[in-house]
């Protein structure tokens, strides 16, 4: 019988999401590093680019008129209106990273999470949602980023438990009271979702294999 090795499988949707100071876009980070096979998805906007942003690179930058003719034929998975401009994610970019076996990372909240999930590429979505072990400690982490003004930091203080409140709706919760403990983590269900049965396409061949192989002995 000929030799079968199970490697191929198609890449996960992974979404992040989290209030600002949880820690996301620091394990998002340590995730690329990690494997650098996993992309991160580049969002459409009808926002004009800013100085020395690039097309195609930090944005798919979109006349309004195009953007809405995508929408309504389906092809972005999520979408939504922000000060004045549309964003979203483009699928077909997308469904060619997960076909090729690449992971795609998402830095998304709540509702473009809910967006993925029921959208055409829903079934490889891995959602996670990371929790500050407290409120006090995330404004701890706002004020020691020393990126944000102190009205700044309260606008986002009372937009997190907003975000909190939507904890449920996400495949797997993390309380990000410890960095590496929680990238650990991550990694854990990554890799463990990676093999999930809708995830290997080659098991099919694999099993028709050992059906062949099986009427052949007997």
């Amino acid at each position: 019988m000929k030799d079968v090795t199970i490697t191929a499988r198609r890449g996960l949707l992974v979404i992040l999401s989290s209030p600002s100071g949880a820690g996301k876009s620091t394990l998002a980070k340590r995730l690329r590093k990690w494997d650098n096979s996993i992309v991160f998805s580049v969002s459409a906007t009808t926002r004009a680019p800013r100085p020395g942003e690039v097309d195609g690179q930090d944005y798919h930058f979109l006349p309004e008129g195009d953007f809405k003719a995508q929408v309504a034929r389906g092809e972005m998975l999520e979408h939504a209106h922000v000060f004045g401009n549309f964003y979203g994610s483009p699928r077909l970019p997308v469904q060619a990273a997960i076909d090729s076996g690449q992971d795609v990372l998402f830095d998304i909240d709540w509702q473009g999470a809910q967006q993925i999930r029921n959208s055409v590429l829903g079934q490889h979505t891995l959602s996670i949602f990371l929790l500050p072990p407290s409120i006090e400690e995330l404004r701890r982490r706002l004020e020691a980023r020393g990126q944000d003004k102190p009205d700044v930091i309260k606008r986002r203080m009372q937009k997190s438990w907003d975000e909190i409140s939507h904890w449920d709706g996400y495949d797997f919760v993390l309380i990000n009271d410890d960095l590496s403990a929680t990238e650990a983590r991550l990694k854990t269900i990554i890799e463990a979702t990676r093999l999930r049965r809708i995830q290997r396409p080659d098991l099919t061949d694999h099993v028709r294999a050992l059906q062949q192989e099986f009427e052949e002995l007997s």
